[in-house]
């Protein structure tokens, strides 16, 4: 089970171990919001809920130039899994521009695609195709973005996710 980290101010932070959230509870440096009181982490002295959401004691400043990897699914998820041609469901990813003639791998240059588009543009560009894409590939705002696990959130995550958004 992983542990939601908010800063002081309620922002989500990241997402770590429960043993990672139980070595910043017992050191003093964040406070338990939510716990699983089910499934409690014992030692010889001592008996804990297991840690479901954590708050830092004192607000950390996130790093400004936090920015997102590029990664397949990181273009899936920015584009809603959305083929950005047809808006069908995409499971694939295509160079707007393709690598054979000098397009990079840069999320200005990659969109999510379904199989029968990328398969029918091929090596050619949306123009050459008559196409014009639906989304504009942009890399993704830092926010949120970059925590991974809140693709799929667990519930007990849902009240501070919120909390952060409205932020």
């Amino acid at each position: 089970m992983k542990t939601l980290v908010l800063n002081a101010g309620y922002e989500p932070m990241s997402v770590v171990s429960f043993k990672r959230a139980l070595v910043l509870v017992l050191a003093g440096k964040a406070n338990v919001l939510e716990a699983d009181a089910a499934r409690p982490v014992r030692s010889e002295q001592l008996s804990l809920d297991r840690p479901t959401v954590i708050i830092l004691t004192r607000y950390v400043k996130p790093p400004s130039a936090r920015t997102a990897a590029l990664s397949r699914r990181g273009v899936l998820r920015r584009d809603g899994h959305r083929c950005a041609y047809c808006g069908r469901s995409a499971a694939t990813v295509d160079h707007v521009m393709p690598r054979s003639r000098g397009g990079a791998n840069s999320w200005t240059n990659l969109v999510a695609c379904c199989r029968s588009c990328n398969s029918l543009k091929g090596d050619r560009t949306p123009e050459e195709m008559g196409w014009s894409l639906l989304v504009r590939p942009e890399a993704p705002d830092a926010g949120r973005f970059w925590l991974r696990e809140v693709d799929a959130p667990a519930e007990v995550w849902a009240p501070f996710l919120e909390l952060g958004r409205a932020a």
